[in-house]
């Protein structure tokens, strides 16, 4: 690729990465619930899903899900209803009376990590961008284009995990200097999970690209 070519693809792959989505708002509101710990956990799991997407890209898979509308439905749905409940789980924990400077709720590393995994692989609009945008920097004539999709893939997804990891540093901050003011920090992580649920909704409302 160009030089001109690849700054062209850096900067849009950096304001997509900017751009909010369902694995920010879950590595956010993951850490206002247990904790920066949390919340990075997340973070890893949501560029391993990321990697899931890109992996399917480049052999085909994401083609193959977009083209098949029974398999379009199924990853859409099953999706959709994970943000959705997830949300509100996240609504409830939310809303449970806490004693000041009670610890708020964990879950634990390895199921904030699982569940950002989940969310991430399970995104129907990851698998479109990737197939929709990678293609766009892909030179046949070059040869490998396998190897292409991977590399600009696997920057995608860096970038993605770099800002999710922002994200969280900044939740945990903002967790910390609200830990006196239950109630600030309990619309926070409200506002937080019904942005889940609305980008559940809005996942089960994606309507599969036509052709």
């Amino acid at each position: 690729m160009a030089a001109e070519q690849f700054w062209l693809f850096l900067a849009a792959a950096t304001l997509l990465a900017l751009s909010p989505g369902p694995g920010m708002f879950y590595v956010g509101a993951r850490t206002l619930s247990g904790g920066l710990g949390e919340g990075l956990a997340s973070t890893i799991g949501t560029g391993l899903g990321g990697l899931v997407h890109v992996l399917a890209a480049a052999f085909g898979l994401s083609a193959l899900i977009l083209a098949s509308a029974e398999v379009f439905t199924v990853m859409k749905l099953l999706g959709g209803c994970y943000l959705v409940w997830l949300g509100w789980r996240s609504w409830r924990e939310a809303g449970a009376p806490m004693p000041l400077g009670t610890p708020l709720p964990a879950l634990g590393l390895w199921r904030a990590f699982r569940e950002g995994a989940v969310v991430e692989a399970l995104n129907p609009k990851t698998a479109l961008f990737f197939l929709a945008f990678l293609p766009q920097f892909v030179a046949p004539e070059r040869g490998d284009v396998i190897g292409q999709f991977l590399l600009l893939g696997g920057i995608c997804v860096a970038l993605n995990t770099l800002v999710d990891a922002g994200v969280a540093l900044a939740a945990g901050r903002v967790r910390g200097e609200l830990g006196q003011r239950p109630g600030l920090l309990r619309r926070l992580r409200q506002g937080s999970a019904a942005l889940i649920m609305a980008l559940g909704l809005g996942v089960l409302l994606l309507r599969r690209p036509a052709g």
